[in-house]
């Protein structure tokens, strides 16, 4: 028996239990409602923050000087890896409420992208955070090290380093099953790749890693910011301070995804005491440290930075003034 049969088996048990204590089947079509209410929700979350983050990839390819320059185009990569992930997340979401099986080799091909996109949006803060770091303290190499060219390699490396977790799941995954495994029918979730305990630690302990490096090259950054900014004067000043203030929230989207690896030691301790309990948290749990670190990109880039906001707005009011005129 896998991780979800026994999942799936203990969650009947707990609504069993629940029905017998109440003597009816109030309690279980409560539960229901609420379930549902939770994944409408989730619906209408994810609906928004999707159309959001394409109006700001329509505006990127708006302007020249917002495509050809580094921060920019890191910032439209992650737009685009939360929206794959938010796609292809709610996917998964919506397969587990109405307990819809698909067959393991399918599931696969679904989970890469979740799996590589779960990370490509961290290692991209990191590289966000390093451009901030050449442009404020070293402005003459900025355009050199800063380059499209560069940048282009830089995406490729982020990819490349973000399928490092992915790659080790799934070795460790076909080195334990057999081809039969494959034509199974499962719930569609990361963890049917995980057949053993140490699976689960090996992958937790290669994201910690990941993260550690991340936030290391994030306080690294800041520190070095912070004494350019407390050297600076004038313009240079409120320019270094702008990068401090865009440093800390690279941190706390860093933060958000940091606590949401945590999570599921959390929710098995859950699971032991109440059912309910465990659903509440983990409805929670995605709301709070997988969709906000996702929505807080836009209001980063999109609409604290001048350049890209006043771009979203010509491009707005163009369009209104379009529609009226005809």
């Amino acid at each position: 028996m896998d991780f979800l049969q026994w999942l799936q088996l203990l969650c009947v048990c707990l609504e069993n239990r629940y029905m017998a204590n109440n003597n009816s089947l109030f309690g279980v079509e409560s539960l229901q409602v609420l379930y549902n209410d939770q994944v409408v929700i989730v619906q209408i979350l994810i609906m928004i923050f999707l159309c959001i983050n394409l109006l700001l990839i329509i505006t990127f390819f708006k302007k020249e000087c917002l495509y050809t320059t580094a921060r920019y185009i890191l910032f439209a990569v992650m737009l685009l890896s939360d929206s794959f992930l938010l796609f292809m997340s709610d996917i998964l979401v919506i397969f587990t409420h109405f307990y819809i099986t698909i067959q393991v080799w399918l599931c696969i091909i679904i989970c890469v992208v979740v799996l590589v996109y779960t990370t490509v949006t961290p290692v991209t803060l990191a590289a966000m955070t390093l451009e901030r770091y050449v442009a404020i303290c070293m402005p003459l190499r900025h355009g050199e090290l800063c380059s499209t060219r560069n940048t282009v390699n830089c995406i490729l490396i982020i990819h490349g380093l973000s399928s490092v977790p992915c790659i080790i799941i799934l070795s460790t995954f076909f080195a334990s099953v057999s081809l039969r495994f494959y034509k199974q029918c499962q719930l569609c979730s990361v963890e049917v790749f995980m057949i053993n305990i140490w699976q689960q630690h090996l992958r937790s302990a290669i994201y910690q890693f990941q993260f550690l490096i991340m936030c290391i090259i994030i306080v690294f950054s800041y520190i070095k910011i912070m004494k350019v900014a407390k050297a600076a004067s004038g313009e240079s000043k409120k320019s270094s301070r702008k990068g401090l203030r865009t440093v800390v929230l690279h941190g706390f989207q860093l933060l958000l995804c940091l606590i949401q690896l945590w999570c599921p030691f959390i929710e098995a301790a859950l699971l032991q005491i109440n059912f309910t309990l465990f659903y509440n948290f983990r409805f929670v749990n995605y709301i709070m440290f997988f969709l906000a670190p996702r929505c807080l990109s836009p209001l980063i880039y999109g609409l604290r930075d001048e350049v890209f906001f006043h771009t979203l707005k010509s491009y707005a009011s163009f369009g209104l003034y379009k529609r009226n005129i005809i």
